[in-house]
């Protein structure tokens, strides 16, 4: 097993100025492994409940995704449902049941231990924390984290930052992290927290890293037509930490093909509703979106007098 993760997985209905969708595979976990099992084998830590459709289980070991780790429960599925404004760039929440969500306690399978990589994906830091004791010396930790769990549980959040080798946040978490607007200047202030590396998600704006080797900056990829954002941050980890886990991460050339690669993946998952891009065989595909941005991004330094 190369890359494990820990999250959740959970029942989405979504909707969008264009369509609904009922009960789709969703959650953290789910996006994440269906992106990262493109660049090696993943093992998943998460649970479900007794309502869990046998489909989607199907689905995540037709993929090669290893489902040791997920915990089979009495109770209903953690369920979430949404809608987004017309230019999918604004999210509102109807619904959110845990269901066994709510009693989540994830156990490390023997089998998982001498993994290469651990995602932490968006979960209470208690709960990362837990899972930072069961795998000492991972040799890479990626690390999610939101807003409510900054502002409600601050000191334990920076206890699992401080275990952290890459930290990912978007623009208003490095805010609350740092009380600084600018990501270039609260990104040095959370690597002072312990981060090796700290990636700032922008969405359509792309993502920028800060490394010892200095800053990193990716622009999105344009896209003709966007259908669903969900999970995009998910299966941008996905990306970057698959690519990462059977590399030499430090490196700054290694970690830049890491950022081409999440980005690709982020631009797939976005154009059908939940994990259906991603879902299927997209080789070529990101090996062709790689390429594009290398292509859009690749310029000699200009003259001037």
């Amino acid at each position: 097993m190369e890359i494990v993760v820990v999250g959740s997985v959970a029942l989405d209905s979504i909707h969008t100025p264009h369509a609904s969708r009922e009960r789709l595979l969703g959650g953290s976990a789910s996006y994440f492994s269906l992106a990262a099992r493109h660049l090696g084998s993943v093992g998943v830590v998460a649970c479900v409940g007794d309502d869990f459709p046998s489909e989607h289980s199907t689905l995540l070991e037709a993929r090669g995704i290893d489902l040791l780790g997920l915990a089979r429960c009495t109770g209903a599925t953690f369920c979430w449902e949404g809608e987004y404004s017309a230019d999918l760039m604004q999210r509102r929440s109807l619904r959110t049941e845990l269901g066994v969500f709510e009693s989540f306690e994830p156990q490390i399978p023997s089998t998982y231990r001498h993994a290469q990589a651990l995602f932490l994906a968006n979960i209470d830091p208690e709960l990362q924390l837990h899972v930072l004791e069961q795998l000492p010396g991972m040799p890479l930790v990626a690390v999610d984290t939101m807003n409510f769990w900054i502002e409600g549980c601050r000191a334990l959040v920076e206890q699992v930052i401080a275990r952290t080798h890459v930290l990912l946040v978007n623009d208003e978490e490095a805010e609350l992290l740092t009380g600084i607007s600018e990501v270039s200047r609260a990104a040095p202030q959370i690597r002072h927290m312990g981060p090796e590396v700290v990636v700032i998600k922008k969405g359509t704006h792309g993502a920028a890293a800060l490394g010892p080797w200095g800053w990193l900056l990716f622009p999105a990829l344009p896209l003709a037509e966007v259908e669903d954002t969900t999970g995009a941050g998910d299966s941008f980890a996905g990306g970057l930490v698959g690519y990462l886990a059977s590399r030499s991460w430090r490196d700054r050339e290694a970690f830049a093909e890491g950022l081409a690669v999440a980005t690709a993946m982020a631009s797939l998952v976005v154009e059908s509703f939940g994990v259906t891009a991603i879902a299927t065989d997209r080789r070529e595909e990101l090996i062709s979106r790689c390429a594009l941005l290398r292509d859009a991004m690749r310029f000699d330094a200009p003259a001037i007098p």
